[in-house]
């Protein structure tokens, strides 16, 4: 069996190591050229790193990693530090890595393990057969300062994976587009040279106070990266009456403004300009299994609603995607399966996603809905930041860090919530986003 692969983030390079380990033939096709910069908060819990673990990955301090004890919480006059919970399913830590690092070291891990990376390939559209299934992508080929060469490139593979980010040229071109039925928000940031750099926690703002001292809109974070800065960004969800409306550029500004002068977030010490990017939550794109194609992470809306978090669930649904491939190639094998007998059998990969956090997601998009209303938002902060016990509760909720057996009481209550509500559906809607305001994203402090 052959697989293509659009994407070498997260997403595409976790599947490229577990499928070329597996001794499938895998190539990924990667737009860019590394080391290359991703808008991120660098920030990666220890779901994210539970699968980092999994990939037999190296990521020593000597090399660039962070980690990092827990989350320091910031709202209404008061701070807070919860220690990453010890649960037997996660690591006891999360790490902080620049993107700039982070997505060559996986995809530089991937050809360790004999799949095939082809950089400055940017494909423009899947390619379909008579019957419509996916059998490969065509490529432009760009050169060294990114432009496009004027040449093109076929590509022919058994299953291809989709793992484009949250822009996705490939869904799109067969008419897959995002869902208007999902959080959306939006996410900017930068680096300061800081003497903060080295913090030993993911610091997360609740409340944003303005040079003025009135709050301004959104949810910001300030992370140690341990290289002499820190990144600091905010993010916005499309609950709030002020998404869309304002220039989340001048809101980082003005936000930072406000910050204590020895922290060193000023004009003069960025490193780099302020950016932006949009995150797409709780499967806005679907369906995630076309016959002949998956989808993976930011590509298929995999970004939790509660906090933001990207990079466990890309590479989360990257390694669920190889397990299925890897399997109906040893039973094409050995029992002489046709290719709908392998469809069939991919198609089960939606089916998982969905029953894996199809419940959390749901419950993430009406806690998205409630804290884009100040009134909500402020009776929340008032009552739970003064009891330390309820806010472990809530930050295992919404870095969904549970274990799987349920037998602490958090677990039990975490289990009864998702079990109270329909699990958010991976099929497709029907509907798009035709709004040209509504092609942006939400945001929150962690990946």
């Amino acid at each position: 069996m052959k697989v293509l692969i659009v994407g070498a983030g997260p997403a595409g390079s976790t599947a490229a190591y577990y499928l070329a380990q597996a001794g499938i033939d895998v190539t990924v096709l990667e737009k860019t050229a590394f080391p290359r910069e991703k808008v991120c908060g660098d920030g990666l819990t220890p779901r994210a790193v539970r699968e980092i673990q999994k990939l037999g990955l190296p990521h020593s301090e000597d090399a660039g990693w962070r980690r990092n004890k827990g989350l320091r919480l910031i709202a209404g006059g008061r701070t807070i530090e919860l220690p990453w919970p010890e649960v037997s399913d996660f690591p006891t830590y999360g790490l902080i890595r620049t993107r700039l690092g982070f997505d060559e070291s996986l995809a530089r891990h991937a050809e360790s393990a004999g799949a095939v990376v082809l950089e400055r390939h940017s494909v423009t559209s899947a390619l379909q057969d008579d019957d419509g299934r996916v059998i490969g992508a065509r490529a432009a080929i760009l050169d060294e300062s990114g432009r496009k060469t004027g040449q093109t490139r076929d590509f022919l593979a058994d299953v291809v994976l989709a793992a484009d980010g949250n822009s996705t040229r490939t869904a799109v071109s067969l008419g897959m587009h995002k869902r208007d039925d999902r959080p959306l928000g939006v996410a900017v940031r930068t680096y300061f040279t800081s003497p903060r750099h080295d913090d030993d926690w993911m610091e997360g703002w609740l409340e944003l106070p303005g040079k003025s001292g009135k709050p301004l809109p959104g949810y910001g974070w300030v992370f140690g990266v341990g290289d002499g800065t820190s990144n600091v960004g905010l993010g916005i969800l499309n609950s709030s009456k002020e998404f869309g409306k304002l220039d989340y550029k001048q809101v980082l500004c003005e936000w930072t403004a406000g910050m204590p002068a020895e922290w060193g977030f000023t004009p003069e010490n960025q490193v780099g300009e302020i950016r932006g990017a949009a995150l797409p939550m709780g499967f806005n794109r679907t369906p995630h299994y076309s016959p002949g194609m998956l989808l993976l992470g930011d590509a298929g809306g995999m970004v939790s609603p509660f906090n933001g978090e990207g990079i466990s669930y890309a590479m989360e649904s990257a390694r669920f995607a190889a397990e299925f491939i890897v399997d109906a190639a040893a039973r094409s094998a050995s029992a002489g399966w046709t290719t709908d007998d392998a469809d069939a059998h991919l198609s089960r990969y939606a089916d998982y996603v969905r029953d894996q956090w199809g419940s959390h997601f749901t419950l993430g998009r009406a806690f998205a809905f409630l804290i884009g209303k100040p009134a909500v938002m402020k009776l929340a902060l008032r009552t739970g930041m003064p009891i330390p016990v309820l806010m472990r509760f809530v930050v295992r909720l919404l870095a969904n860090l549970t274990d799987s057996s349920a037998k602490g009481f958090e677990d039990r209550v975490i289990r009864v919530l998702e079990m109270l509500v329909p699990p958010t559906s991976n099929t497709s809607s029907g509907r798009s986003l035709t709004a040209a305001g509504s092609d942006t994203a939400v945001s929150a402090p962690t990946s």
